[in-house]
């Protein structure tokens, strides 16, 4: 890239400290140009309405206005501004939130200079680069959760899965719990669905080994 063509930076966090050694990084590449910094996500707002940077490096977690609501708005005013999100935290719902808000990038604080200089140079091209600490985030919560066995069953029949396991019959259980014959009767019948099994003995067996 040619010393005219440098790309635009502009800096987004609450901290001092975290700006100061962002242009640190940043000083290091001939091919980057600090434009401004900004405190929290209304002053970016307002600096890249006044100089436009090509890429900016954006906090989430900050006071007056959070980063996700300021890559939003800046996304919307300034498309072709891109947002990498930098932060701290790898949280589903930040991970989430930054990129549905527009954010290009999701990257973590603890990278190094020249990861952070590749995914600014990546931003500046379209190109997305996520942590792989968020992109695991991502991935784990697109898997279907798989249920438990037994965690269909209602208060009541755990109730009555824990007198089966006692060793009660139908009407012992139904004077526990003050209700019909046909009440408990209807609990054991439902229990037996629910987990799958055809008889009273599988069915404490299994609440046994699954700790239902």
């Amino acid at each position: 890239m040619t010393a005219d063509k440098k790309i635009r930076i502009l800096l987004c966090d609450d901290h001092s400290v975290v700006r100061n050694g962002l242009k640190s990084f940043l000083s290091i590449y001939e091919d980057f140009e600090l434009v401004g910094e900004a405190r929290n996500g209304e002053q970016a707002i307002a600096l890249v309405n006044q100089h436009r940077p090509d890429v900016v490096l954006m906090d989430l977690m900050m006071p007056v206005l959070d980063g996700a609501a300021a890559t939003r708005r800046i996304k919307e005013k300034f498309p072709k501004t891109q947002v990498i999100a930098l932060t701290s935290f790898k949280d589903e719902e930040l991970v989430k939130g930054a990129l549905e808000a527009g954010a290009i990038g999701y990257l973590l604080k603890d990278l190094s200079a020249d990861e952070l200089a590749r995914a600014i140079r990546l931003a500046f091209e379209g190109k997305p680069t996520l942590a792989p600490e968020a992109a695991e985030v991502l991935i784990e919560a697109s898997r279907p959760h798989q249920r438990k066995l037994g965690d269909d069953l209602t208060e009541r029949e755990r109730e009555v899965l824990a007198l089966m396991v006692e060793g009660l019959n139908n009407q012992q259980i139904a004077e526990r719990l003050v209700v019909s014959l046909s009440t408990a009767k209807s609990h054991v019948s439902s229990i037996l669905s629910k987990l799958g099994v055809t008889t009273r003995t599988e069915a404490v067996s299994l609440a046994l080994k699954h700790k239902i």
